[in-house]
């Protein structure tokens, strides 16, 4: 897997899940950007969430 860059808290905290609008939770060992809400993880790529809709991963379950 591509090493990839944590984003700073102060962004993090003020990201919210493009589909739900809603919180967002940082899954370090993946490197994403997750929403149980809506049940997709949004990747990371260079320190940069890349929160496109079309870009994230579905979550199973």
């Amino acid at each position: 897997m591509a090493e990839t860059q944590k984003p700073s808290p102060k962004l993090l905290e003020s990201l919210v899940c493009p589909a739900t609008g809603g919180r967002l939770e940082y899954d370090a060992d993946n490197g994403e950007l997750i929403s149980r809400t809506a049940m997709l993880a949004y990747p990371i790529r260079s320190g940069i969430p890349i929160m496109l809709i079309d870009e994230a991963r579905k979550l199973d379950g």
